[in-house]
């Protein structure tokens, strides 16, 4: 079975930082792409920032040049920093992947598993 476990989420003052990551486990050969996702109260889910096998990199307006998104293939874990936090940060911060090892390379992610989730919040 695939797993997504998120870790990484707490704290911070605002103009901080913290590094998320997510360990992935039951892929064969990989997932073509993966990733973050955040839930602040009362809103809906908002894609942050995706990453496929070949490079290709997506941010969201709101934190493109705060955000980092990076992969470690040998240990299949998908992280994401956060510089600069922002209190409108604060939400839960989900995980996904999508369930293709291969796709073409303009594919869109797709988010067929899901994490748990880890909390951000960042104060003022």
């Amino acid at each position: 079975d695939v797993q997504l476990v998120e870790s990484g989420g707490g704290l911070v003052q605002a103009g901080g930082s913290l590094r998320l990551s997510c360990a992935a486990s039951g892929f064969t050969g990989g997932s073509w792409c993966m990733s973050w996702h955040r839930q602040a109260p009362g809103k809906d889910r908002e894609l942050v920032s995706s990453l496929s096998k070949v490079g290709t990199t997506y941010y969201a307006d709101s934190v493109r040049g705060r955000f980092t998104i990076s992969k470690d293939n040998a240990k299949n874990t998908l992280f994401l920093q956060m510089n600069s936090l922002k209190p409108e940060d604060t939400a839960v911060y989900y995980c996904a992947a999508d369930r293709r090892v291969a796709a073409w390379p303009g594919s869109s992610c797709r988010q067929d598993y899901w994490g748990q989730g880890t909390q951000v919040t960042v104060s003022s």
